[in-house]
């Protein structure tokens, strides 16, 4: 195995051994997005672009040869030259062997580096996910919270009109037995204004008639004291 296709195999055993540890399940998203905050991201970010992109034109290039290294060994000249020279079958064997050795070395990197690639994101994603529906969570939470504590005042909002309108009912009616009261009393003051009127009134005819009757007797006793003069009137 060349150089290049040795680097390449590495490469891969790299990428399954990275897409094994990012699928382990009991490593959250969220500690992938700590990993993945660390400064040396930050400071390899500028340039993971540029060498993601370069490794896919790496591999791609790569493959197509492989591609091409397979249509090659697999021709029919190559089997023609093979049938007629043992030796010759058994190096052409070898060297598409190699070739197809290649292509799968060569497609399973580009493979997997864009499968690392699209894990890592998802894995942001869901991270980003989860903390954006905690705070949801937490939103809703409070939410609930303030909902129920609303619920809590209007209840005792509820209640405390309730008692007032109980404390107001009973006033009403307090108020109106001491008006049914003073009602009465009012009747009971009219009525006595009105029999001591009527007492004044015969108190007054009675005054008149005495009045009167004092005149009278004034007149007869005052006749009585002068019979001549009343006499000596009549004579003339």
């Amino acid at each position: 195995m060349t150089l290049q296709w040795t680097a390449v195999a590495f490469f891969l055993y790299a990428e399954i051994a990275v897409n094994l540890i990012l699928c382990i399940p009991f490593i959250s998203a969220k500690r992938w997005r700590s990993v993945f905050g660390l400064k040396i991201w930050n400071w390899l970010s500028p340039y993971w672009n540029k060498c993601f992109f370069t490794m896919i034109m790496v591999l791609i290039v790569l493959f197509f040869d492989a591609v091409r290294e397979v249509q090659k060994y697999s021709g029919p000249e190559n089997m023609q030259d093979a049938k007629v020279n043992p030796n010759v079958y058994d190096h052409v064997h070898m060297k598409l062997f190699r070739a197809q050795r290649n292509l799968y070395i060569s497609g399973f990197s580009l493979f997997l580096w864009l499968i690392m690639r699209r894990v890592v994101t998802l894995l942001n994603q869901v991270a980003v996910t989860l903390e954006g529906s905690a705070g949801l969570q937490a939103q809703m939470d409070s939410a609930i919270k303030a909902t129920r504590q609303h619920q809590e005042d209007n209840l005792m909002l509820k209640q405390a009109l309730l008692d007032e309108e109980r404390s107001m009912s009973v006033k009403n009616q307090r108020l109106k037995l001491e008006a049914e009261k003073l009602a009465e009393q009012v009747k009971v003051a009219e009525e006595t204004v009105r029999k001591s009127n009527a007492e004044v009134e015969a108190m007054k005819r009675q005054a008149k008639g005495l009045a009167q009757e004092y005149d009278r007797l004034l007149r007869e006793h005052h006749q009585l004291q002068n019979p001549q003069s009343a006499a000596d009137k009549k004579d003339q």
